[in-house]
């Protein structure tokens, strides 16, 4: 049995996120649900809001051996499996979605088929060092890539404050499937 931590994506009931958070806080589980802060506006007044970014996910970090008892946690439908086995997410990519939310706010989720374009390098701005993959770029619009999510996250990232670090080569296309609920 694998007794090394890792993050992995668990598929919940619709609008039940932030409850299954609570849920499994309690069962001592490290857990993430991305949110997003969000401007909303009433006819009286505005207000900011927290709402999943994703809708119907939540991470949790995890060893083998607390698999059962995260399935029978309310709401929970199943794990994202890739290939018969629940998808592992990297720490890398977790860690640069918890400082994508902490930098930006009311953000766009796109479900997006992940294509390989050139490699980037952030060389100013709040997302100083990140590398990714340009999924596209217009006049100062960069979409940042989550490849094992198969989403992409947009910022407003102006051209001049990225780098080419790799052309794009269609010998290496190699394009990840996409992760569904099982």
């Amino acid at each position: 049995m694998n007794c090394e931590k890792h993050w992995l994506a668990l598929y919940t009931r619709p609008r039940w996120e932030k409850k299954i958070v609570k849920l499994l806080n309690n069962k001592h589980i490290e857990n993430y649900c991305p949110l997003n802060r969000v401007e909303r506006k009433w006819a009286d007044r505005k207000k900011v809001v927290f709402e999943p970014l994703i809708a119907s996910y939540v991470f949790v970090r995890a060893v083998e051996s607390e698999y059962v008892t995260i399935k029978e946690t309310d709401g929970v439908l199943n794990f994202v499996h890739w290939l018969g086995k629940p998808a592992i997410i990297k720490d890398s990519e977790i860690e640069s979605l918890k400082q994508f939310l902490l930098d930006y706010s009311n953000v766009r989720l796109e479900k997006i088929d992940v294509n390989v374009n050139d490699e980037v390098k952030i060389i100013y701005g709040p997302l100083v060092s990140r590398e990714g993959k340009v999924v596209e770029v217009q006049y100062n619009y960069v979409k940042i890539l989550l490849p094992s999510l198969g989403y992409s996250l947009h910022a407003q990232v102006h051209k001049s404050h990225i780098e080419k670090i790799r052309p794009f080569d269609s010998r290496y296309d190699s394009r990840p499937a996409q992760l569904l609920p099982v």
